[in-house]
C-alpha cells in the first residue's frame, strides 16, 4: 500500500476518505435497489406461479381411482377356432400386484428409469441437473422424467410437448405422490406401460417375448424388458434384436452400478443367451377389419362397457381362410404395383459419411416414421447404381439388391431421373422378398382392394379383408365401398330373363347398338364390347361366357329395365342404386363387395337369400355365455329365386370358369364345381371377380379410392381373378367336388338345360330380324328356342320389342 504523501494535509486526507465513503454508500444503495427489484421480481414470479397453480390445481383430474387400481378388462375378438383377432380397451394387460412382481424386474426398471424413485418426492431435481450436465457433455443422453411423472403422463395427459402440459404433469406428479404410496405408483407403472408387440405391462411382455410368467424371468430377461418403455419399437427384441441387445447390456451395467446385482451376476447376465419368441408376430391372424366390425357391433349393444367388462367375442371367421385371403389380396395388389410407374422414394435423409454408429442412429431415426407394412419393408439406401443398390434396415442388416430386383425401379436408377425420383444415398424406399427368396425394390401401393368370403349355406363370414393395410387405410372396402360392378352384375339380368322364356340356347345377335337422345332422354349412347369386336349370332351361354355387352343389353331390352330392377332386389340389391335404364345391363349401378358375395350365394345355394353375419357368441371374462347366435338354415320363406333358375344360372356361370373370361379358375384348381363372373367397368376403373363353389362364395374387388383408370390392359380376369383362385386353393383343399341335384321343372335337351314349359318352344332369337334367316340355327335346342311360343300378353310385349 502506498504511504500518504507528506505533502497532503490532514484536511485533504479526511476529504478523500469522505468521498470514498460516499461512493461506497451509493454502490451499496444501488446493490440494495437491485436486490430489492430482484426480490420483487422473484416474489412477483412466485406469486404469478402460485396463482397459476391455484387456478390449475382444482382442474387436475381426480386421481382417487388410482388408489384402488383395477385395470378395466378389455374386449377381445376371436376366430371360430379361438385365435385372437383383436383387443380393445383403455387397458390391455394382466394385472400383477406389486408383491408378485419379482424384485429383479423392479430393480431393472429402477436402474434405467428412476434410480432415486424411493428418495425423491415425485420430481427428481438432482436427476434433472445430472441429466442436463450429461446431455451438455454429449455423453449418453439421460432423461429427467421420474416414474411418477410417467404415470401422470401416461394415465391422464396427452403426449404433446407444450409448456402447459409439462406444468400439469408436474402438478399431477405432486398430487399422485401425496395420495399414493411409492409401491402403489410403481405397481401402476409396471402394469400400465406399453411395451410393444401388443403387450401392456411387464407381465404381458414376459409372455409375449419369452413365453413365460413374469415371476420366472432372469436378470438378463428383466434387463431386456426394462429397455422397452423408452421406445417399444426401436428396442423390440423381435424386430430390432441388435438395438435391444445394446440397451440390455447398458441396463445390466446400470443395475451393477446401483448395487442391484453383483459384478459376477452382471457378467453372467451379459453372457446369457435369450430365447425370444420370434415366431409370435408371424402367427398373428391379420383380421383387423373383421375385429373392427365386431367391435362396432358390440359397442352398439353394450356402449362403453364393452371395453371394461372383459367381453370375449367369437366370430364366424376361419383363421386359416382369413390368412389365405389376406395373403392373396396383398399379393394381387403388389403384383399390380410392379407394373406401375415408379413414383420415387418416400423421403430423403442426410446420412453421415462412413458406416459407424452415427450412421446407424441416423438410419434408426429416419425409419421411425416409416414403419414396415407387413412384408413390405422400409429401408434406407446406403449406395445406389444402375446395377446394384445396398440398403440398411432398422435392425442393422445391410441388404444388397441386384438383377431382377431392380426392374420395378429402373426409372429411379437412371442418370436422367428427376431429383424426386432418383434413388440415391439417404433415400427411404421399400423392399420385399420374392418367391425366389431374393430381394426386390418396390413401393407402397396407392391402389386398394377388398376380399370377402361367406358360406352360402348360412351366410357366415369366413374371411374378410377390407383393404391393403388397416393401419394405412381404415376404410372397410368390403362393407363401405359403393362401386360399379360392371360385367359381374350381368348374371342377375340373365337370371331375370330365364323367367321370361329365355334359355341358355337362345340365340342373340352380338351386333352394334345405337340409342339416340330420343330414346335415352339425354345424350346419345353407343355402347361397345370390351374388345371392340362384334361376333354376330351366339347363344346366351356363349354371350355370358365371353361377357358380350351387346348380348346383355339386348336381353335387358327384352326383359324390361323396370322388371329387371325389381328382380335384382331379390338378391339383396337396393333398387334405388340400380336405375331402370339399359345401362343396368353393364353394371352401371352401385354395390358393395359384401352385397355381391351375398347375391352370388343365391346361385350357389339353390336360390335362397342369405344375410351375412359375423358374431356367433359373446361371453364374459369368466366364460359365461351372454348371447349366442344359432346358425341359420335355408328355409323356403327365404327363397329368392326358383331352384331351377339357380341351377341354370349355376350352369351358365360354370361355363364362364370353364371356357370364358375366367377359364383360368378351373384350369388352375382342377375342379368343375366352380362358377363365377369377371367384371371390369368403363375405362377399367373397377376390377371384379365374384364366384363360388357350393360351400364358399367369395368376391374380389380392386380399384382406387378416388376412381381412376387402372390401366388399359387391366381387367377383372387379370387383376381380381388370381386373388380369388389363390384363396380358393386353400379354402377348398379337401372339400369334395359338389354335384348338385337337378331340381324339378328342368329338362336337358342336346346337352342344354331348359325350363320344362319352354323345352319345345322358346322366345325368338334376338336381334336377327335384319339378317338372312339362314343365320339363325335351324336344328337342335337352339332352333327350338327360336320357334314361336304361345302368345300370351307378356309374350306379345316381348315379341313387339323384338320386331321393333
Amino acid at each position: 500500500m502506498t504511504p500518504p504523501s507528506p505533502d497532503q494535509t490532514p484536511q485533504q486526507k479526511t476529504s478523500k476518505r469522505s468521498a470514498g465513503s460516499r461512493w461506497l454508500s451509493v454502490i451499496l444503495k444501488i446493490l440494495l435497489w437491485c436486490a430489492g427489484l430482484a426480490a420483487a421480481a422473484a416474489f412477483g414470479l412466485a406469486l404469478t406461479i402460485a396463482i397459476a397453480l391455484a387456478v390449475a390445481y382444482p382442474n387436475l383430474p381426480d386421481v382417487s381411482d388410482l388408489a384402488d387400481y383395477r385395470p378395466k378388462l378389455p374386449l377381445r375378438v376371436f376366430s371360430s377356432e379361438g385365435a385372437l383377432l383383436g383387443e380393445y380397451g383403455e387397458e390391455r394387460r394382466n394385472l400383477t400386484p406389486i408383491q408378485e412382481i419379482p424384485q429383479v424386474m423392479k430393480d431393472a426398471v429402477l436402474a434405467i428409469e428412476d434410480t432415486r424413485f424411493f428418495q425423491h418426492g415425485g420430481v427428481d431435481y438432482k436427476g434433472m441437473v445430472r441429466a442436463g450436465l450429461a446431455n451438455m457433455g454429449r455423453v449418453k443422453s439421460q432423461g429427467a422424467s421420474t416414474i411418477t411423472m410417467q404415470v401422470a403422463r401416461n394415465v391422464y395427459l396427452s403426449s404433446e410437448k407444450t409448456f402447459t402440459r409439462k406444468i400439469y404433469e408436474i402438478l399431477l406428479t405432486f398430487k399422485l405422490e401425496h395420495m399414493l404410496s411409492k409401491d402403489q405408483i410403481l405397481e401402476i407403472y409396471m402394469n400400465q406401460i406399453y411395451l410393444g408387440n401388443r403387450a401392456y405391462g411387464f407381465s404381458a411382455a414376459a409372455e409375449a417375448y419369452f413365453g413365460k410368467p413374469l415371476k420366472s424371468i432372469s436378470i438378463a430377461e428383466a434387463a431386456m424388458l426394462a429397455g422397452l418403455p423408452k421406445a417399444p419399437s426401436a428396442y423390440n427384441p423381435i424386430s430390432n434384436p441388435k438395438r435391444a441387445r445394446s440397451r440390455q447390456l447398458y441396463i445390466i451395467e446400470r443395475m451393477e452400478e446401483n448395487g442391484f446385482i453383483t459384478e459376477q451376476e452382471a457378467v453372467d447376465a451379459k453372457k446369457e443367451e435369450l430365447k425370444i419368441r420370434s415366431g409370435l408376430s408371424n402367427t398373428r391372424v391379420h383380421a383387423e377389419y373383421v375385429a373392427e366390425m365386431a367391435r362396432q357391433l358390440i359397442f352398439t349393444q353394450y356402449g362403453n362397457e364393452a371395453y371394461t367388462r372383459g367381453l370375449n367375442v367369437y366370430t364366424t371367421l376361419n383363421a386359416g381362410d382369413q390368412e389365405a385371403a389376406y395373403t392373396a389380396l396383398r399379393r394381387g395388389i403388389m403384383d399390380y404395383e410392379r407394373r406401375q410407374q415408379y413414383r420415387g422414394p418416400e423421403k430423403f435423409v442426410s446420412l453421415p459419411a462412413g458406416t459407424g454408429q452415427e450412421v446407424e442412429e441416423a438410419i434408426d431415426d429416419a425409419l421411425t416414421n416409416h414403419v414396415d407394412n407387413g412384408d413390405v419393408l422400409a429401408a434406407v439406401v446406403l449406395e445406389a447404381s444402375a446395377k446394384k443398390v445396398v440398403v440398411a434396415r432398422g435392425n442393422g442388416d445391410a441388404i444388397e439388391i441386384t438383377g431382377d430386383g431392380l426392374k420395378p425401379v429402373q426409372s429411379g436408377l437412371s442418370d436422367k431421373a428427376p431429383p424426386n425420383i432418383k434413388i440415391r444415398r439417404g433415400a427411404i424406399i421399400r423392399i420385399v422378398k420374392t418367391p425366389k427368396n431374393t430381394w426386390e425394390i418396390t413401393q407402397l401401393p396407392e391402389v386398394e382392394g377388398a376380399f370377402v368370403a361367406v358360406d352360402p349355406r348360412s351366410g357366415a363370414i369366413k374371411a374378410l379383408v377390407g383393404g391393403f393395410d388397416f393401419d394405412k387405410n381404415k376404410f372397410n372396402h368390403v362393407s363401405q365401398a359403393w362401386r360399379q360392378p360392371g360385367s359381374s352384375f350381368k348374371p342377375f339380368i340373365y337370371s331375370a330373363s330365364l323367367e321370361k322364356g329365355f334359355t341358355p340356347a337362345t340365340v342373340i345377335n352380338d351386333a352394334p347398338l345405337f340409342f339416340d337422345a330420343g330414346v335415352t332422354g339425354g345424350q346419345p349412347w353407343e355402347p361397345k364390347n370390351y374388345d371392340g369386336k362384334y361376333d354376330g349370332p351366339m347363344t346366351m351361354r356363349t354371350g355370358l361366357a365371353r361377357s358380350k355387352n351387346m348380348i346383355s343389353i339386348r336381353i335387358l331390352q327384352a326383359v324390361g329395365p323396370k322388371t329387371a330392377q325389381e328382380w335384382v332386389s331379390r338378391f339383396g340389391f337396393d333398387p334405388e342404386k340400380h336405375p331402370a335404364y339399359l345401362t343396368m345391363a353393364l353394371g352401371a349401378g352401385s354395390v358393395t363387395p359384401l352385397q355381391m358375395a351375398s347375391a352370388y350365394s343365391v346361385f350357389a345355394n339353390g336360390g335362397y337369400r342369405i344375410n351375412p353375419w359375423l358374431i356367433t357368441k359373446v361371453t364374459d371374462h369368466k366364460g359365461r355365455v351372454l348371447s349366442e347366435t344359432t346358425t341359420p338354415v335355408l328355409e323356403e320363406q327365404n327363397r329368392a329365386i326358383d331352384a331351377r333358375n339357380a341351377f341354370v344360372m349355376n350352369s351358365l356361370l360354370q361355363e364362364v370358369t370353364r371356357s370364358g373370361t375366367a377359364a383360368r379358375a378351373q384350369a388352375t384348381l382342377k375342379r368343375p364345381d366352380l362358377a363365377g363372373k369377371t367384371g371390369t367397368t368403363n375405362d377399367s376403373v373397377d376390377a371384379w371377380f365374384a364366384g363360388y363353389q357350393p360351400t364358399m362364395a367369395a368376391v374380389t374387388w380392386i380399384g382406387y379410392d378416388t376412381p381412376r383408370n387402372l390401366g388399359s390392359r387391366e381387367t377383372g380376369g387379370g387383376l381380381s381373378l388370381p386373388v380369388w383362385i389363390s384363396f380358393m386353393e386353400r379354402a377348398l383343399k379337401g372339400v369334395p367336388v359338389s354335384e348338385p341335384k337337378v331340381p324339378a321343372g328342368l329338362v336337358n335337351m342336346g346337352g342344354e338345360w331348359f325350363y320344362e314349359e319352354y323345352a319345345r318352344s322358346g322366345v325368338p332369337s334376338v336381334g336377327l330380324e335384319d339378317r338372312n334367316p339362314s343365320a339363325a340355327p335351324t336344328t337342335g335346342p337352339a332352333a327350338a328356342s327360336a320357334a314361336q311360343p304361345p302368345v300370351t300378353e307378356e309374350r306379345k310385349r316381348i315379341l313387339d320389342l323384338f320386331r321393333n
